[in-house]
């Protein structure tokens, strides 16, 4: 039922959506040198790698960490980059990895490929075992702000309680949650 869901969300996501994905996706074209896409290495379902596409916020040659670890972020950032961030505009191109079945419309998620701290607890509760989200129980419980170890709380208590309910709650927060642009770091 969630594969379903996930793929008509997605489809009507993808159609009320093509305008701003364009706009945005000439934004960056037209800022900064370098493709409109950031394909990142994330990890999946079982801990299985995977690429991620994101609209390009940061400079070309950006190191591939965790943006909290970069010395001075903002000096990375692409001249709309923080604006890309803050509305989660960045996120859209994810819908893709709904598509091909890479990602959930929710869950946790998907950590960086070299997040080892993340992965390892993730996995030590079960979390791995579900498919990462474009939003989750977490990010509307504190998003960018949250430490490790209750971030992974969070995913946990998702892993015991999801339903379709809670995934619909979810949506609805987070729409709120970007709206408002609560929690976003960089």
């Amino acid at each position: 039922m969630k594969r379903v869901l996930d793929l008509v969300l997605c489809l009507v996501a993808t159609l009320l959506l093509a305008l701003p994905l364009l706009l945005v996706a000439l934004a960056v074209r037209l800022t900064s040198p370098g493709p409109v896409l950031y394909w990142s290495d994330r990890v999946g379902r079982n801990n299985v790698l995977f690429r991620m596409p994101k609209f390009r916020s940061m400079r070309v040659g950006t190191p591939a960490v965790a943006t909290h670890l970069l010395s001075q972020p903002d000096r990375y950032l692409t001249p709309i980059g923080s604006f890309l961030r803050k509305s989660s505009l960045d996120e859209l191109p994810q819908l893709w990895s709904i598509w091909v079945g890479d990602m959930s419309f929710v869950g946790p998620r998907p950590a960086l490929f070299n997040q080892h701290d993340l992965i390892a607890l993730r996995t030590q509760y079960g979390v791995e075992r579900l498919l990462p989200g474009l939003t989750g129980w977490a990010q509307v419980n504190g998003r960018d702000e949250l430490p490790i170890p209750q971030k992974v709380a969070l995913d946990v208590y998702y892993l015991q309680q999801q339903s379709v309910r809670l995934d619909l709650y979810i949506v609805y927060r987070t729409a709120f949650k970007v709206l408002r642009q609560d929690g976003v770091s960089h």
